[in-house]
């Protein structure tokens, strides 16, 4: 048995009203790290996300940012990121979201992406388009890189000698495009491209539940989105991504990979 879109959309905006409850709240912050962090409304997010999941589907199997990787059947895999912002969140910046994807023997089927505090949902099922709040959204047509409003984020591994950490594409990119923003929400900065309200997204060192919903939506909504290298399998790890309207995309893949 599958979920349905609607289902996947209920399960986010239960996430999502738990997120806005305790926003500007006092709550508990832990570190995973030097500069990554946990806080207590994330738990909270992923425990009810988990539970509906298993619930309704015992036997799938589920990467949740905060629970790792949970056993089930892998033809039908879950992927859950409870607070995609939680820095942002801990900071009282309103730019956060629930993400949730779905996929099937490997292919993404449904992913939902809410923004609770601007009530925003984007939503797309494969094959069927992507949609915010039921209205049908489309990227923009942008493509030169000189018109190209961009947005990118850098890893938690910033500074590891080891790590890639975006320090050397970015200033190609910003002597190119017309401007260039920093959100701190991957799922968010997919959707903005799928919308249109940005034209293209580049990122390193990610995971698939940060990507999985938005690469989903951005693609329905008639964007590429692809790694680095070009290559289509973006949920594979270390995932990297690159996304914009496909003109704009090829543009983009040419600066980051020095050809231009």
């Amino acid at each position: 048995m599958e979920p349905t879109l609607n289902q996947i959309t209920d399960w986010a905006h239960e996430a999502g009203a738990i997120l806005r409850a305790g926003f500007r709240q006092k709550f508990a912050i832990f570190h995973k790290g030097p500069i990554d962090l946990v806080t207590e409304m994330d738990r909270r997010s992923e425990d009810l996300l988990l539970e509906r999941i298993r619930t309704t589907f015992p036997d799938h199997a589920i990467f949740s940012e905060e629970s790792g990787r949970l056993n089930g059947n892998h033809a039908s895999q879950w992927f859950v990121d409870p607070l995609d912002g939680t820095v942002n969140y801990a900071h009282g910046i309103p730019i956060f979201s629930v993400s949730l994807a779905y996929a099937f023997e490997g292919e993404l089927r449904f992913g939902v992406v809410y923004d609770p505090i601007h009530d925003e949902t984007y939503a797309a099922e494969v094959g069927r388009g992507a949609t915010l709040n039921g209205v049908a959204i489309h990227p923009t047509q942008v493509d030169r890189m000189v018109d190209g409003l961009l947005v990118t984020g850098f890893p938690y591994t910033l500074g590891h000698p080891d790590k890639p950490d975006n320090l050397d594409i970015f200033p190609r990119m910003a002597r190119r495009a017309q401007g260039i923003r920093r959100l701190g929400s991957a799922a968010l900065d997919l959707c903005y491209v799928a919308e249109g309200r940005l034209d293209g997204y580049w990122e390193v060192e990610l995971q698939p539940y940060d990507l999985a919903a938005g690469v989903l939506i951005a693609r329905e909504a008639g964007s590429a989105a692809t790694r680095l290298d070009g290559d289509t399998e973006v949920l594979t790890p270390p995932c990297t991504i690159v996304a914009a309207n496909p003109r704009l995309h090829a543009l983009m893949l040419e600066v980051i990979q020095g050809n231009s």
